[in-house]
């Protein structure tokens, strides 16, 4: 009787664990048959110097995609990052040009870029206006305001060493870009399962009128997570003009839509109160691993949008059938 019991507990619990962690499993599946397929089928997909090209070219992506988990969480959305990117890439190029110190020149980027992403907040927070419409706004605004400040044209940096080193240096033989996004991811998965400023953003992504009512700033966690938006999309514009020593207004073009498709498929719910920073960092390696494959494989690089475009319907459409069922069984349990 005992042993029937244990052996039905045991397989609730296997059931529960496969059903909270569904698309965390079939994100991991999926990135490990493109691996294996893009490894068969090119030479050179698993060689040092490609893994480590792959890892750099993702971190700015998993910076922000982290970023992008916690604004998801809260049920919302951020279209504006690959205009932040852009307008943090272009002006600390200008910056550095007028012989302003690389340090702090970083320093007042990252303050630029939570600034841009509080007045986001506030106007979504505090002014009711939906994130979809303020970001999108947000797109148009940063995205001119970058034109406008560069003329359309790059601006190169030149001689600043130690910035470059943030873009193009190594640290234990990994890329310096993908050692602070995996630091970043690190330190945001216990954020949101550890503290309460985590537990907070899933609550208020739950039920934002019963997390104010219990005492919870409601308003303020979801202003915040633009606040770390804007910060991630600072540090990844830095990442990015450090790499390729010039700011553009044309950076990012496009970075928006890999973001969202990175925590999308890595199980994060657009519904809100649910999400996961592992699965993030396999959408994002997903996504980059698809790009690289494609180029390696010689396949015209306007197909990448097409397959990115067709990952996020079919993401979003896993996600919505994924998050009904399992809402109808917690009904019926």
């Amino acid at each position: 009787m005992s042993n029937a019991y244990t052996e039905r507990g045991q397989g609730s619990a296997l059931a529960d664990f496969l059903t909270e962690n569904a698309q965390v499993l079939s994100i991991s599946f999926f990135f490990a048959v493109c691996v294996i397929f893009f490894s068969v089928t090119t030479d050179v997909f698993l060689s040092v110097g490609n893994i480590l090209n792959i890892l750099r070219q993702a971190a700015p992506i998993l910076i922000v995609a982290v970023a992008m988990t916690f604004v998801i969480i809260t049920a919302g959305i951020d279209l504006s990052v690959g205009s932040q990117v852009a307008i943090i890439s272009a002006s600390v190029a200008l910056i550095l040009s007028f012989g302003i110190p690389w340090p702090l020149a970083v320093f007042a980027m990252l303050a630029f870029g939570a600034m841009i992403g509080l007045v986001q907040g506030w106007f979504i927070a505090y002014q009711g206006i939906p994130a979809f419409i303020v970001t999108l706004a947000g797109l148009s605004i940063l995205r001119g305001f970058a034109l406008y400040m560069t003329k359309g044209y790059s601006i190169p940096i030149d001689d600043v060493p130690g910035f470059f080193a943030l873009g193009r240096g190594t640290i234990l033989g990994l890329p310096v870009p993908a050692v602070i996004a995996l630091l970043i991811a690190a330190f945001a998965a216990v954020i949101i399962q550890r503290q309460m400023y985590g537990r907070q953003v899933v609550a208020v992504g739950s039920n934002p009128e019963a997390a104010r009512r219990v005492g919870m700033p409601a308003k303020w966690t979801i202003a915040s997570v633009y606040m770390l938006s804007g910060i991630a999309c600072a540090i990844a514009g830095l990442l990015i003009a450090a790499r390729l020593g010039s700011g553009s207004s044309n950076a990012a073009v496009g970075f928006e839509l890999q973001v969202i498709a990175a925590v999308v498929l890595g199980g994060t719910s657009l519904f809100g109160g649910r999400g996961s920073i592992l699965g993030t960092l396999l959408g994002t390696l997903t996504i980059a691993v698809i790009g690289n494959g494609l180029i390696l494989l010689h396949v015209s690089p306007f197909f990448t949008q097409i397959v990115t475009g067709t990952i996020i319907l079919i993401a979003i459409w896993l996600n919505t059938r994924i998050f009904t069922a399992n809402f109808k069984f917690k009904r019926k349990a």
